[in-house]
């Protein structure tokens, strides 16, 4: 059983909500997923309250009674999607045998309660959707749905209006700081300790994340045409734009309005890039932008 970091009013709230259905929401690694996974264990516990990591339930992971149901990645044929989804095939039987959310649901738990994490709940497809929304309404009494997204603009009204919302917010430096403290990795992490932990876990690829950002930094000081292949490469690590904003006080200073111009000119990029409009223009968009600013005179 993985004990949470931080978070102590919602670990302190959940077990007092008499509700069914839950929407987690805030930034990707600030432990939403590990929360749902402590609460499995919390209304299992035959020790009482919190949970107490010791008894039969405790020790289980993973936990029968718990269901992780994520967005398929890869398409039929194997190849990486462009637009992950969950689909309906995941959320009701279609084909006997093939593991599903209701087929799950439906039957007892080995213990008291099933808790189930839609993970993603804003990539349902509207099929999928309509599916969960029929569990959601008339869920056994048995079982908690979690679904996990980045705000409830994201999801579907119908799925919104039927779940409690319980937001989480960014972790404060000191608690960041048992992790690690490497500030590049508390930069990167921004507060959600799952990505310190991946930084840490992966140091091969966080340096690969760091010399792609620095490069971007330095063909800022060049010229455009170099900033769009610089950009370029950086696209191609994952996480690469986020973690590069991260590093914009070595541009602009704090409280200056080019630093506030360059944090929106990466989020418009960060939707263009989600809404696949051409790579090629955004990124050559961007590259002009950061450099014009870059070259701009600095006013607070």
């Amino acid at each position: 059983m993985i004990s949470p970091l931080g978070h102590p009013k919602i670990l302190s709230l959940l077990p007092e909500l008499g509700v069914q259905s839950f929407l987690f929401t805030g930034p990707e690694g600030v432990g939403r997923r590990t929360v749902a996974r402590w609460f499995t264990y919390l209304l299992n516990c035959t020790r009482g309250l919190p949970p107490c990591g010791n008894c039969a339930s405790c020790l289980l992971d993973p936990h029968p009674d718990f269901l992780l149901v994520e967005p398929d990645k890869d398409t039929k044929s194997g190849k990486t999607s462009q637009k992950p989804q969950i689909r309906l095939e995941q959320i009701a039987p279609r084909q006997e045998g093939e593991p599903n959310l209701l087929d799950w649901a439906s039957t007892y738990p080995r213990y008291r309660a099933k808790l189930a994490v839609v993970d993603g709940a804003h990539l349902l497809n509207e099929a999928a959707a309509n599916a969960l929304l029929k569990l959601l309404e008339e869920p056994p009494g048995y079982l908690r749905l979690v679904l996990v997204a980045p705000s409830r603009e994201l999801v579907l009204p119908t799925l919104a209006s039927r779940s409690t919302e319980i937001p989480f917010a960014p972790l404060p430096a000191s608690l960041m700081e048992t992790l690690t403290p490497d500030p590049r990795v508390l930069a990167f992490a921004g507060g959600a300790p799952g990505k310190a932990l991946w930084a840490l876990n992966h140091p091969a690829e966080f340096s690969a994340l760091n010399q792609a950002a620095s490069k971007v930094l330095e063909a800022l000081e060049t010229g455009p045409n170099q900033s769009f292949l610089a950009l370029k490469e950086l696209l191609e690590v994952e996480g690469g734009l986020a973690y590069f904003s991260t590093m914009l006080h070595h541009l602009f200073p704090l409280g200056t309005g080019a630093r506030a111009a360059a944090l929106e000119v990466i989020l418009r990029t960060e939707e263009a890039l989600a809404s696949y409009v051409s790579t090629d223009l955004v990124v050559t968009q961007l590259a002009q932008k950061l450099w014009r600013l870059a070259k701009a005179p600095q006013r607070v």
